[in-house]
């Protein structure tokens, strides 16, 4: 019977281990980069080549699943005392650090011979520079600064920038629009996330502005970043990558972001907002995009 038993158990184990490694590559985050991914091949202009187009959806998967994976090795210690990451595969001793790394290298490595060999040298260049912020710089700042946040956010939001480039071979206008839009609208996410969990941050030793801060100047630099991206978000319109539908959308969804991000300066305003504002950001990203496509649409 134990040998039955066992043989039973191997393929269970072997799907579990899988699993474990997958979710060192944090799935959601890296479908959410091909998206932005493909939405910067989408709006740049000329024709590209599907092998193109594979080629940069699966280079740029695999450099931030690798990223990703590389992140979970450097915080595994950190990982541990947060409710949502401590029955992650390092933390729980599903994986050892040494799998992770190695796992996390060899996805970074062989993603870069894809991309410029499959797309160009820029976008592989390009690539590599956001894993490299991302792993040696945003991960280790995360416990020394509230800045860290601004320099994550520069690898956060390469992707349709990589997409353009992949589309284009060269970095332009349209291009780092894209990246800006991106890179504005990760801040007052991602402060908002910090203001609701901000006991687990302050436990696993992160530096996160409302913590090191406070509230009041959270909301200041959260309005101020909406602002900011409210005007960026525009900006397609005028340099002809994108035309009235989008036009008007953007400013309606910037409007009705910004304007919650003002409602927050009420003195009641607190948790409950700001994980409001979470929700929001992340309904904004989507109709945004949604709005690109159906503006190109309707272009023809």
């Amino acid at each position: 019977m134990s040998h039955v038993a066992e043989a039973t158990l191997a393929p269970v184990q072997q799907r579990a281990r899988v699993a474990d490694f997958v979710a060192l590559t944090k799935p959601r985050i890296t479908t959410m980069v091909m998206i932005t991914t493909a939405g910067g091949l989408f709006l740049a202009p000329g024709e590209v080549a599907a092998s193109t187009v594979l080629a940069a959806l699966v280079g740029v998967a695999l450099i931030v699943a690798g990223a990703n994976a590389l992140n979970m090795a450097l915080e595994r210690d950190i990982d541990r005392h947060m409710t949502r990451t401590k029955n992650r595969p390092l933390p729980a001793g599903r994986l050892t650090v040494r799998q992770a790394a190695v796992f996390g290298l060899v996805l970074s490595l062989v993603s870069l011979p894809v991309l410029a060999s499959g797309v160009n040298l820029l976008t592989a260049l390009l690539a590599g520079l956001a894993n490299v912020l991302y792993v040696l710089a945003y991960t280790p700042l995360k416990q020394r600064s509230h800045l860290a946040l601004e320099v994550g956010a520069i690898p956060g939001a390469m992707p349709p920038l990589l997409g353009w480039t992949a589309a284009t071979g060269r970095v332009d206008a349209g291009g780092l629009v894209l990246m800006a839009i991106l890179f504005f609208w990760q801040l007052p996410h991602f402060h908002a996330i910090a203001w609701f969990r901000r006991e687990e941050y302050a436990r696993a030793g992160l530096q996160v502005l409302p913590n090191t801060r406070g509230d009041d100047v959270t909301k200041h630099a959260i309005i101020r970043y909406l602002a900011v991206l409210l005007a960026v978000s525009l900006l397609l319109f005028p340099l002809g990558v994108a035309h009235r539908v989008y036009l008007f959308s953007a400013a309606g969804l910037g409007a009705v972001f910004f304007g919650w991000g003002c409602w927050g300066l009420r003195a009641a305003s607190g948790r409950r907002w700001a994980r409001s504002l979470f929700g929001i950001s992340i309904l904004y990203l989507v109709a945004l995009f949604a709005a690109i496509v159906v503006d190109a649409a309707l272009r023809g």
